[in-house]
């Protein structure tokens, strides 16, 4: 018997199975890829007055920008004030909670702003803030 099990050591090779690694990874990656939350930028630059007491939130919201031209923007695209309805009715098809901040530039008119924060409120949001600089 010893004879024989010599023999059979030779021709035996030693394979490493890397398939259940390989499936692991695949989920994970599956797993952050639907976890992942994308925050749509309002895609212009904003200068926001100062505010004392100003709090940033840290959950997914809608960002809405005022630019100092008066122009609405979402996700770097012009939508004018009544583009804001339908972008927020949309946005809050999934999750009704999701708060709206609207990014208003200290030279845009006041009266626009408002108009954006009444098409939000028209359009369902319930979390309407006003983003300031901290």
């Amino acid at each position: 018997m010893l004879g024989r099990r010599g023999a059979s050591d030779e021709s035996d090779e030693v394979e490493i199975n890397l398939s259940p690694m390989i499936d692991c990874i695949f989920i994970l990656l599956i797993f952050f890829i639907v976890t992942t939350v994308f925050v749509n930028e309002t895609g212009v630059t904003v200068n926001k007055p100062e505010v004392k007491g100003a709090q940033a939130l840290d959950k997914n919201s809608i960002l809405i920008a005022v630019t100092a031209d008066n122009d609405v923007a979402y996700d770097g695209k012009i939508i004018g004030i009544p583009g804001v309805a339908t972008v927020v009715k949309q946005a809050l098809k999934d999750d009704k909670e999701m708060p709206v901040i609207i990014q208003g530039d200290s030279d845009a008119s006041h009266g626009i702003v408002q108009m954006v924060h009444g098409e939000a409120k028209v359009a369902g949001a319930t979390k309407i803030s006003v983003s300031t600089k901290q």
